[in-house]
């Protein structure tokens, strides 16, 4: 999973305050890409389920009425369905995907409010290029996060014989 497209790189020589501003606008960004994510994952997570849910019930209400035997035909066929639809979700792993961006945003939104208390709380000229640069690779490590987490699913995939989305 790559981080969104990023805006060019920062201008060499900003001051301490317009790097937190970039660094905080980075964060925003990533964020808001998270939480995008996050509800396209969760939407799909919840689709799945509520259809092998409807068609699994569905299908043992027909092969309740076993006196027709077109019914059990087509409860058989719904049961084959829920089937290749329950196998949907762990292929594309939209629920852990979900709960991974879940996950990201929280980190983001920590370290969008760690840096914004700090410059809030220290005057411009007293703002410490090292504190914002930490923040910065406190940044770089949620994205290597999300990175070798989707990985790990991506292998997962692999060793059972699975690709997809």
């Amino acid at each position: 999973m790559k981080p969104p497209i990023q805006s060019d790189p920062p201008t060499p020589g900003l001051s301490p305050l317009e790097l937190a501003q970039d660094v905080l606008a980075r964060i925003e960004k990533a964020n808001e890409y998270a939480r995008n994510r996050k509800s396209r994952f969760r939407r799909r997570a919840v689709s799945i389920r509520l259809v092998a849910l409807a068609l699994s019930a569905t299908s043992t209400i027909i092969l309740g009425l076993q006196n027709l035997d077109g019914w059990t035909g087509t409860a058989f066929a719904l049961v084959a369905i829920v089937t290749v639809v329950s196998a949907l979700e762990p292929f594309f792993a939209w629920r852990s995907l979900w709960v991974l961006m879940e996950e990201v945003q929280s980190r983001f939104y920590r370290l969008r409010d760690d840096l914004g208390f700090y410059v809030a709380s220290t005057p411009p000229e007293q703002l410490d290029v090292e504190v914002i640069r930490a923040k910065f690779d406190d940044y770089q490590r949620v994205w290597d996060l999300v990175g070798q987490r989707w990985l790990e699913y991506r292998r997962a995939d692999e060793s059972s014989g699975k690709s997809g989305g």
